[in-house]
């Protein structure tokens, strides 16, 4: 796999700072000189990196270096200008984002996109009926809760974010940081191997973002690959296992957070001397 010239590697770490992450370890995604380019705009420009299991990894630059664009590029939401795209050593950078979703990768983005219309338990349960989809004959949802025959990835994703109380709230009965964690439990319903988060804790104070960094940890279990993209640098710092800064569309660090926040780079391109010290 090649590497951008530009990039600075930092020491790297396991899951919750442990020992070093094996550099044999098989990843469950891999981003091969991927390139994302509108017209002259090179909004990603030649990214390569590897997600591993049981390992939350963050993105963090300035507005405008090419990160949710990244996420869109992977779930194949946005079109490659170039590059190769893996899964499990796969590649799948020209099959559509149905395909996508069956490789068991599942996302949240920037806006809350709940249906305001049904319940907690049945938005959560639209997740779980993607799932079932890939396993066989997929259920009519009406019939399913009107039978109240839910299935049991929905009580496992109600009990993993501590929605218990909920299930028969509307959304707009809930605060924006129950919202965040209805939509990271209807994603993880579906059973993924890879969990994209784009900005999960936008508009949110620092009680709630400490929650959603604590419940993001917890799923750091059974081979979950976490990627999130977040402005908030300390609770990328609290949060992540391994970090990547963009800048332009391309890679200029990765590696430990408290390292990554250090590095001259990244200072210079988002952060600023205030961070030198302060991780």
């Amino acid at each position: 796999m090649s590497t951008p010239n530009t990039a600075e590697t930092l020491p790297t770490t396991g899951p919750a700072g442990g020992a070093p992450a094996s550099p044999g370890g098989v990843a469950v995604l891999e981003c091969d000189d991927v390139c994302v380019h509108f017209g002259g705009v090179k909004a990603v420009d030649g990214i390569s990196l590897q997600l591993l299991p049981d390992t939350i990894h963050g993105i963090i630059g300035p507005n405008g270096s090419g990160k949710s664009t990244l996420i869109g590029a992977i779930t194949r939401l946005t079109k490659l200008t170039s590059g190769r795209l893996l899964f499990d050593g796969e590649e799948y950078q020209s099959s559509p984002a149905s395909v996508v979703a069956r490789k068991r990768v599942a996302r949240t983005f920037q806006t809350v996109r709940l249906l305001p219309d049904l319940t907690v338990l049945e938005n959560i349960q639209l997740g779980a009926d993607g799932r079932t989809h890939d396993e066989g004959p997929r259920p009519n949802l009406l019939k399913r809760l009107l039978g109240k025959q839910i299935s049991p990835a929905v009580g496992e994703a109600i009990e993993r974010t501590n929605l218990q109380g909920f299930e028969s709230f509307y959304p707009s009965e809930l605060s924006y940081g129950t919202q965040r964690r209805v939509e990271i439990a209807r994603a993880i319903s579906t059973g993924p191997r890879l969990l994209l988060l784009d900005e999960p804790t936008a508009g949110m104070n620092q009680t709630e973002r400490a929650e959603i960094s604590a419940l993001l940890q917890s799923l750091r279990t059974g081979g979950l690959s976490q990627l999130l993209v977040e402005h908030d640098v300390q609770m990328m710092i609290d949060t992540c296992d391994h970090v990547f800064a963009m800048n332009f569309g391309k890679l200029i660090a990765e590696g430990r957070p408290k390292d990554v926040v250090q590095s001259p780079q990244v200072q210079e391109a988002y952060l600023g001397r205030k961070w030198r010290d302060h991780a």
